[in-house]
């Protein structure tokens, strides 16, 4: 016997020929009326169907999170009726020129086939998938449906939906930094290196102030996801894992920043020729550049490894052994026999990136590291030391060249 779910709802008449339907439903009982139109051949070759298979690492990264403390989805899911899906509307209700309030009466089965169910889920089938999957009693959802029997219609507005331009990443990085919420773990990683970058991209004693290239700072110069990479490196595995925590709000970020700030100093000053220039004229502002110097970071801070980190001035005694073999701005790159490279064709890929680490690896352990011995007290001589009182007014004091 045919039973019918009966939901309140708002008919919007959006264009012409164009109606659609918004409610809400709990998410356990989509299944019962709606399914997924999957893509596939059939045996003479025709593609049927429009949806992707599901992505089983997104779903469990949504289910995590819908058994997570007072969880939020605002996001509509899109759904396709055919006819037999009726809306009724309020004659009571108060009305405007394009939207009305009723019910809509969809009809199901217990146990129904899926190619007898009345909807179709256009946009939604992951964030559906998880709460299928999650262990909790119910969860309601916004749904937006329109009514059509023309699978073409259904497949066009799949495209649409799921072909607009998505929110770019470094906006997304940039906006991390103002979120609490539990995140997908990609991004979850990411939370705290994006806010060590804008702390050093805004900060006024930053070394690095407005040079980082965002979304509401287009005319840095160094690209945002290569400063990311190089604090994710450090946060993993260098000077920052230090004061890091599996708890990102016990981590020590102002530490962490001292470590960075003091570092960065030294090789502003060190490097004063290749400093600040467009990458195209700097490869120390290059992506590969940056990323391999913050290896460079956490080698040095290997070597100072009984403080906390080492000071801009220690930073920079261990860079100044580095500097004769730097070619930032011009000449080759040596990095062995047959593998000489002119200075700028070094790339921002991991092959490159990884031949730029090993080589000023190497030349640091052999010629720097090995050949002097750690000073018991901090060089006072040079640059001030840079900390949380005194990054606001850091002097502008010279490297010995």
């Amino acid at each position: 016997m045919p039973k019918e779910l009966k939901l309140p709802a708002i008919e919007v008449k959006q264009s012409r020929g164009r109606t659609l339907y918004t409610f809400a439903v709990d998410g356990k009982l989509v299944p019962q009326f709606a399914t997924i139109s999957r893509v596939r051949r059939k045996e003479d070759g025709a593609l049927s169907g429009y949806q992707r298979p599901e992505v089983l690492s997104h779903i469990d990264e949504i289910r995590t999170y819908l058994e997570s403390n007072s969880p939020m989805v605002p996001n509509a899911l899109v759904v396709a009726f055919d006819s037999r899906v009726k809306f009724h509307p309020d004659s009571k209700a108060i009305t405007s020129d394009y939207s009305r309030s009723g019910v809509l009466t969809i009809p199901f089965e217990v146990e129904m086939a899926d190619d007898r169910k009345p909807g179709f889920i256009v946009d939604g089938q992951q964030r559906l998938a998880a709460i299928r999957d999650a262990n909790i009693e119910r969860f309601p959802v916004c749904m937006t449906a329109f009514v059509t029997d023309d699978v073409g219609q259904q497949t066009e507005q799949f495209i649409l939906v799921n072909s607009t331009k998505p929110l770019p990443k470094g906006l997304i990085y940039e906006l991390l930094p103002g979120t609490t919420a539990r995140l997908p773990s990609l991004l979850d990683r990411r939370r705290l290196p994006a806010q060590l970058l804008e702390r050093m991209n805004l900060e006024e004693g930053s070394p690095l102030h407005r040079m980082i290239q965002t979304a509401t700072n287009p005319n840095g110069i160094i690209k945002d996801n290569s400063i990311l990479r190089m604090l994710e490196n450090s946060l993993n595995d260098g000077v920052l894992y230090r004061f890091n925590s599996a708890d990102e709000s016990t981590a020590n970020v102002e530490q962490m920043i001292n470590a960075l700030y003091a570092y960065w100093t030294a090789v502003k000053e060190v490097f004063k020729a290749a400093w600040g220039l467009p990458p195209k004229k700097s490869r120390l502002m290059h992506g590969a550049g940056i990323i391999s110097m913050g290896l460079i970071m956490d080698a040095i801070s290997d070597r100072y490894r009984e403080r906390p980190y080492p000071t801009a001035a220690q930073f920079a005694t261990d860079l100044l052994g580095l500097k004769e073999y730097c070619r930032w701005t011009a000449g080759f790159w040596d990095f062995g026999p047959g593998l000489q490279r002119k200075w700028n064709e070094v790339q921002n890929t991991s092959k490159d990136i990884e031949v730029l680490t090993n080589y000023l690896m190497i030349q640091y352990k052999s010629k720097v590291w090995s050949a002097s011995v750690v000073p018991a007290e901090p060089v006072k001589k040079g640059v001030a030391k840079v900390g949380k009182a005194s990054r606001a007014s850091t002097k502008k004091k010279s490297f010995a060249q």
